[in-house]
């Protein structure tokens, strides 16, 4: 896919990811963007490490649905008495499991954040990568800062300009352009010559 359709897929799948219940949604068209960033900019870095954010924030939010579950099907109101970690314990557990792995999601995306950052010379993305770490190290109050964060991110993505090409080749200098010397005294000759001003040989 082009730079724009890229583009457009991360904006919208990071304005997604900011509301609730579409977060699925969004992370999945982000990821195809960063991976379409990856081969643009020619860094697979961009994609892996937003993979891997998706994957440790994946397992945080598994830990708690178990939980919710257990809670559910009635396996975690066990007497504590009997066996040890239910009830509230396992809640607690499910809490920290879903806070850790969030907070290593964190960690990627903003590495991958920063990759892309760097690639397109896109600031607004090291801003983004930043504010999500913070909100993920910090509990219910980062959610809002989760929120500034993916639109920050989106308008990264909908910033991005395609790169310029620098060539890879100097131009030839034209050969009458070229400094010329003469072969026997050593004076700068002048363009179109035949014979040394200076010592009169020809040239």
């Amino acid at each position: 896919m082009s730079l724009e359709s890229n583009k457009s897929l991360g904006g919208i799948g990071a304005i997604l990811m900011a509301i609730p219940f579409l977060n699925l949604v969004g992370i999945i068209l982000v990821l195809i963007a960063m991976k379409g960033m990856s081969d643009y900019y020619d860094d697979n870095e961009i994609f892996q490490n937003a993979l891997y954010g998706f994957i440790f924030g994946l397992i945080g939010v598994i830990g708690l649905v178990a939980f919710i579950l257990m809670l559910a099907f009635g396996f975690a109101t066990i007497s504590p008495v009997t066996v040890p970690f239910t009830g509230f314990g396992l809640l607690v557990i499910a809490i920290i499991i879903l806070y850790v792995f969030s907070l290593i999601g964190a960690i990627f995306y903003k590495k991958s954040f920063d990759t892309l950052s760097e690639k397109s010379n896109e600031q607004m993305f090291t801003t983004a990568g930043l504010i999500l770490l913070i909100g993920a190290a910090i509990p219910l109050i980062g959610e809002i800062l989760k929120f500034v964060a993916w639109i920050l991110a989106a308008v990264g993505f909908f910033n991005l300009r395609a790169s310029k090409q620098v060539p890879t080749q100097m131009e030839p200098v034209p050969e009458s352009e070229e400094k010329r010397f003469c072969i026997y005294c050593g004076a700068q000759l002048q363009p179109g010559t035949i014979y040394c001003q200076k010592c009169g040989k020809k040239v």
